[in-house]
């Protein structure tokens, strides 16, 4: 079968290798003029398979006036004429319901499970290149009260198969020595073995070097999607500024372009752009000492990653609007907590930053499976965790397409849910 991928970030490339591998004859199309230049560029570079709790949380809503009146809060909020964004918001909300949440995080820990298995089974098949670190995680709280409910997650979590330990202030510190100049304000920290790091944008260049080079994958990038040309419920082609392309079916893969993409179609998407922003600051051996597990500072909600002689800086959720720019005062913040946390943990003066709208549900589940049209398919939404899930969700994707049963309820990530 011809199957046509639009989108050429991590969970685009991770589907189109998934479909090769398959014996399909995948063509990938991406815009920009290289694979992975959007959200898969400069993430936080963690594959946390067992810290995908919804953002959609009751924890979250006493927590809300204050983050949303704080300039220099975790999360920011800036409200627009935009319907989408005020629809996104209303449904959020309704997730934050104990229930909701329980269930969500299953289905995501089941999703994530999946996925480290793909990552696992890459890593040996193709050998991959991309500062792969199976280095453990470590989350450190500084409110005690945020601690104790972390503790309460991981009890739930750990009858879902988690594996995970709670650590005092002194037993983070001696597990990650880097945080020793913050030791007196953490009240305590959640350690995960099992998680991993690695540069996202290497693993999805690699992986197409990968599917082109073993199973003849396409990828042809610089080619521009203007729309999809029907017929009945079917689509015929995709048609883009290089002439029309047909297959027999269609993957959409294409992050926030994709509500665009499909709303001709009448198929509407409820996804919104959560902006983030990232460093990446280089490291010299003898003069930086950055940590050597995964870190994520829960009360700024920051993340950092060492990539090779690199750390990898990370945060923030901003509803700003559709088309997310920079804000040259959340680097400059993201940059000083960079610094409290880790004083010695790089050259921040030679980072460099980024900043992209990662596309999110209201649930923070991603959109995985059929739509209205026969064969057109659904593999975006990941919020932040596109990198975390695409391996698991390229296999529930393939799964579905061939129509045959998966090890998790599909039914879980379907656009109608």
């Amino acid at each position: 079968m011809r199957v046509c991928v639009l989108g050429g970030g991590v969970v685009g490339v991770a589907s189109a290798y998934y479909l090769a591998r398959e014996g399909h004859t995948v063509t990938l199309l991406e815009a920009r003029d290289e694979l992975a230049q959007e959200t898969s560029l400069a993430n936080g570079a963690q594959l946390s398979y067992s810290y995908v709790a919804p953002l959609a949380d009751p924890a979250v809503l006493p927590k809300l006036p204050g983050w949303l009146l704080d300039r220099n809060s975790p999360l920011r909020f800036v409200p627009r004429l935009d319907w989408r964004q005020w629809t996104w918001c209303l449904e959020f909300l309704r997730a934050c319901r104990t229930g909701v949440a329980k269930k969500v995080t299953a289905q995501l820990l089941g999703l994530g499970q999946l996925s480290r298995d793909g990552v696992h089974e890459l890593v040996e098949r193709e050998a991959l290149h991309f500062n792969y670190q199976r280095n453990g995680k470590l989350v450190v709280y500084r409110d005690p009260v945020a601690f104790d409910g972390a503790r309460r997650q991981l009890e739930y979590q750990a009858s879902l198969g988690s594996r995970q330990q709670a650590l005092d202030a002194a037993a983070c510190v001696a597990l990650e020595p880097a945080l020793a100049s913050v030791q007196h304000k953490l009240a305590g920290g959640i350690h995960t073995p099992s998680e991993e790091a690695g540069d996202c944008h290497a693993f999805t260049v690699g992986l197409a070097a990968a599917a082109t080079r073993r199973f003849g994958a396409s990828f042809r990038c610089g080619t521009r999607v203007t729309g999809l040309r029907h017929a009945g419920r079917r689509v015929v082609a995709a048609r883009t500024d290089a002439g029309d392309i047909e297959a027999d079916a269609f993957v959409v893969a294409a992050g926030m372009q994709s509500v665009p993409m499909l709303a001709p179609l009448g198929v509407t998407l409820p996804l919104y752009p959560l902006t983030g922003y990232s460093l990446t600051a280089p490291t010299q051996p003898g003069h930086h000492h950055p940590p050597a597990i995964s870190v994520t500072d829960l009360h700024y909600k920051v993340v950092y990653a060492r990539l090779g002689e690199r750390l990898r800086i990370a945060g923030m959720v901003d509803l700003i609007g559709r088309h997310p720019r920079a804000d040259a005062r959340r680097v400059a913040l993201l940059a000083r907590q960079a610094r409290e946390t880790f004083p010695d943990g790089a050259n921040f003066d030679a980072a460099t930053s980024w900043c992209g709208g990662r596309p999110a549900t209201p649930d923070s589940k991603p959109l995985i499976g059929a739509t209205p049209y026969d064969n057109l398919w659904l593999n975006t939404g990941h919020g932040a965790l596109g990198f975390t899930l695409a391996c698991g969700s390229a296999a529930l994707l393939a799964d579905a397409m061939a129509g045959r049963p998966s090890s998790l309820d599909a039914s879980a990530f379907a656009l109608m849910r």
